[in-house]
């Protein structure tokens, strides 16, 4: 058994492992006096591991071992040179995965909601509860707790949003004398917790107390798509370059979008509140039954904006849409609450990125395979 061979033993079979390898890795650059003497000094272990020796196995394989220094010397910096390939190599695996395979998405908006959640904001009167508790729901739901308080009588001059890394997204929100930081995304700051330029801050009153929780971070799958064209009803990414309506900071480059395949080209959408039609009757893929459902969260499809506004796509019940050949018509769950197709058009076929597959963080609420 294994946990019972000696030590010196199982030394000298290391010994006799890395000569071998050696010679294979190297057999073709070596000079042929070191293949000798690394071909003897294995065939000397080899005949000692027979015999069961002791002292024939330790000399022969620190005999081994001299050789196979003299043959291979150690090099300088030998350990830094190999952690970085084994980072290199994990860095070239990762980026190939992300290229070809599967790329983590986070949802930044409400527009799929409640299929999938972009950051919201709550405001609360309470104080953030304890460490341990914030780590939990941090780690569980995505929830971060804020609490910035100000330090002395101010007025807000300006706020500014600070990416990091992609996915770490913080507010500043300036006064004239100093600069506070929050945790969440511009728009939720302004929207969720109410803040804007000219409002006065009181000392030792909270400018933002609350939480807000993270949006959801899925995996996109970039490799089905390859082999199967995209379906009705597919939550699926796409990039915005050339998409009308669509106007990106040349500084950003493109930007992604995630919405549901609601119409394939060739296919006439009209859209009745809170229902959808396709092709003349109404869309019957579970997908599109539970946003007209008006139960759970959705409030069905809409020919206008939350505001009011009326969409120049779809506006009206009697307004009817054929999707044009080579495109896809994307619509937001949270139709009354989404910048789709209605507003911007068809998305190109080249745009699409890959379907939404699996919501792996936060890891209770909608992890799991996205329908």
């Amino acid at each position: 058994m294994l946990f019972l061979t000696p030590r010196y033993r199982k030394e000298a079979e290391m010994v006799l492992r890395a000569a071998r390898k050696l010679i294979r890795y190297r057999r073709d650059i070596l000079p042929e006096q070191d293949l000798i003497s690394l071909h003897e000094g294995i065939t000397r272990l080899e005949v000692a591991l027979r015999k069961r020796s002791r002292e024939d196995i330790e000399q022969s394989a620190a005999k081994l071992h001299e050789t196979f220094d003299l043959a291979a010397p150690a090099q300088p910096l030998a350990g830094l040179r190999e952690n970085t390939e084994v980072i290199l190599v994990a860095l070239v695996i990762a980026l190939g995965v992300r290229a070809y395979f599967l790329q983590p998405f986070k949802i930044p908006t409400g527009s799929m909601q409640p299929t999938l959640y972009g950051v919201t904001g709550t405001q609360t009167t309470e104080p953030p509860p304890a460490l341990p508790v914030r780590v939990a729901e941090f780690l569980l739901s995505g929830r971060t707790y804020i609490d910035v308080i100000a330090e002395e009588d101010d007025t807000i001059v300006g706020l500014r949003e600070i990416n990091r890394f992609h996915f770490f997204t913080s507010t500043e929100i300036i006064t004239h004398r100093r600069t506070y930081s929050v945790p969440a995304p511009l728009d939720v700051v302004r929207r969720d917790f109410k803040i804007e330029t000219g409002r006065r801050v009181t000392a030792g009153i909270p400018i933002v107390r609350g939480h807000a929780d993270s949006g959801d971070q899925l995996f996109v799958d970039k490799l089905s798509y390859n082999f199967v064209r995209p379906d009705s009803g597919d939550v699926f990414v796409f990039r915005t370059t050339g998409i009308r309506r669509i106007i990106v900071a040349p500084d950003m480059g493109s930007q992604y979008y995630i919405k549901r395949l609601a119409g394939l080209g060739g296919q006439t959408l009209r859209i009745d509140p809170p229902r959808l039609f396709i092709d003349g009757h109404v869309a019957g893929l579970p997908v599109f039954q539970r946003v007209m459902s008006m139960r759970d969260g959705y409030n069905g499809y809409s020919n206008s904006s939350g505001g009011g506004g009326v969409f120049p796509i779809l506006g009206s019940p009697d307004d009817t849409y054929k999707v044009p050949s080579g495109t896809y018509f994307a619509l937001g769950d949270n139709s009354y609450n989404s910048s789709d197709s209605r507003y911007f058009g068809p998305v190109p076929e080249q745009n699409v990125v890959g379907r939404g597959l699996f919501v792996y963080w936060p890891l209770i609420g909608r992890w799991g395979l996205i329908r």
